[in-house]
């Protein structure tokens, strides 16, 4: 990490962060660590929290919740956080596969929220994709009735595969007519701009739960 980083861990980590490894059993209790009651929106791969600090920014009264893999991308979202005064956001650092079985309750989320998660481009290693049936089956079942799943990819063949699993999940049903209208309040980042450069299209899913 840079130093930078590293003083956002160390000053703002034990008040928002969490390691999934070492989450006492059972739900998490939301409320608590927030402070206050409120829907739960859950981003899983924040990444270097651009998009993810933003959207926090924008809609003060949902508990923003991210969980990611990546130390300094998580450092860097609190850096984010504590220049645009963001008090409505709390971070974990490991697998949303472990969180989502073991410390969030069915029906719990207002959403969740997978930008960009990694392509895995060969052929040989799609299965390491996240979105696969199993996977989204679990995020369904923690979904509130009416809550959304939002995804967005600019790996055309990834996209597609998105839309067949999402597709075939009883618990869900697509807002819209396949794809969804890229929708403007999500940001443009420099991630994004630069797969355009490259060629690639951008695409988003959003579905509800039934």
């Amino acid at each position: 990490m840079t130093v930078g980083q590293t003083r956002a861990w160390d000053r703002r980590w034990p008040a928002l962060g969490r390691e999934v490894a070492s989450l006492p059993a059972g739900p998490l209790d939301l409320s608590g660590w927030f402070g206050r009651e409120a829907s739960v929106l859950l981003e899983i791969g924040s990444g270097m929290g651009e998009t993810t600090a933003q959207l926090a920014h924008a809609a003060p009264e949902l508990n923003h919740l991210a969980v990611e893999v990546y130390q300094p991308g998580l450092a860097q979202l609190m850096m984010r956080a504590e220049a645009m005064g963001i008090d409505n956001l709390r971070l974990l650092r490991g697998d949303a596969v472990v969180l989502l079985e073991r410390h969030v309750a069915a029906d719990a989320l207002h959403g969740v929220r997978i930008f960009y998660p990694d392509p895995w481009p060969k052929k040989k290693h799609h299965k390491r994709r996240l979105v696969q049936p199993e996977f989204m089956a679990l995020v369904a079942s923690r979904l509130e009735p009416g809550g959304r799943v939002h995804l967005a990819t600019d790996w055309e063949n990834y996209a597609e595969q998105m839309l067949e699993v999402l597709s075939a999940e009883p618990l869900l049903r697509n807002v819209h007519d396949g794809w969804s209208p890229r929708p403007e309040w999500r940001p443009s980042t420099k991630f994004e701009s630069r797969a355009e450069e490259a060629g690639r299209i951008s695409r988003d899913l959003i579905f509800e739960r039934r």
